[in-house]
């Protein structure tokens, strides 16, 4: 349940935010745009990237060397953990936010154009 401010108390945040941003408007900016689920969105993008990691160590070196490819399986179970500590952290509101956001900076678009690229150098290279 959430209790409103007291008209007091919104007026002294009021004036906090002001000194922060008239101190240091740099700052305040970031303040303003980050929020929590930015940090765990963004520590699961690394565990997703540590977890191809190991998986690419696991298979080039697994036969030539078992202990590196232990490693790599070691590197994949710790990235696991990391995504999964981080997606119990975001919980349905951070996911919201962060497809709320990938909407606004228009990820789609930046998709399209990609697979438009794509698209344009195969239909040239086979011709």
């Amino acid at each position: 349940m959430e209790v409103p401010l007291s008209e007091h108390e919104q007026r002294v945040l009021q004036e906090l935010e002001q000194a922060l941003a008239q101190h240091d408007p740099a700052f305040a900016a970031r303040v303003r745009s980050e929020n929590v689920y930015r940090y765990a969105g963004r520590y699961m993008w690394w565990s997703a990237f540590g977890f191809c990691a190991g998986l690419a160590l696991l298979v080039a070196f697994f036969t030539a060397s078992p202990v590196a490819g232990f490693a790599g399986f070691l590197v994949m179970l710790g990235s696991l953990v990391s995504f999964w500590t981080n997606l119990r952290r975001m919980g349905k509101a951070g996911w919201a936010d962060i497809s709320r956001s990938l909407r606004a900076d228009g990820l789609g678009s930046m998709v399209t154009d990609v697979r438009a690229r794509l698209r344009n150098r195969f239909k040239r290279s086979g011709s």
